[in-house]
């Protein structure tokens, strides 16, 4: 008996652009179509969906902990820039309190914020 010489063929795998992965994975992770229904729709296993649910989470992940990062840095300096703007008009406040002679910051103003009026009108007039 004699066995024909057949060479074996590699199985040739579809390549799949890093967008349309993260347009099946976004679909997915939004319950528009489950994981079999992806793997049915483009011609893809089952096991490369999960493999790139796995890594492009963790790809998420970090690109969100960058921008969270930055959004901090944004929020710290957003903070810096209101409390010279509270100081600013606190300042504003205590010149028209000594200019006047009203205290109109005890009667409008929370108590907090009263006090720190007080504070700067007494520093001005000294």
């Amino acid at each position: 008996m004699k066995t024909q010489n057949s060479t074996c063929r590699k199985k040739e795998y579809q390549k799949f652009s890093f967008d349309l992965k993260l347009s099946i994975i976004d679909q997915i992770n939004n319950g528009q179509i489950s994981a079999n229904y992806a793997s049915k729709k483009y011609g893809v296993s089952r096991s490369s969906i999960a493999y790139w649910l796995k890594k492009l989470s963790n790809f998420d992940n970090k690109t969100k902990a960058m921008s969270k990062n930055d959004e901090i840095k944004k929020l710290r300096e957003r903070i810096e820039e209101l409390e010279f703007v509270k100081e600013f008009q606190q300042d504003i406040i205590a010149d028209f309190e000594n200019i006047t002679g009203e205290h109109l910051s005890k009667k409008y103003l929370p108590e907090a914020l009263a006090k720190q009026i007080e504070k700067k009108r007494k520093n001005l007039s000294k």
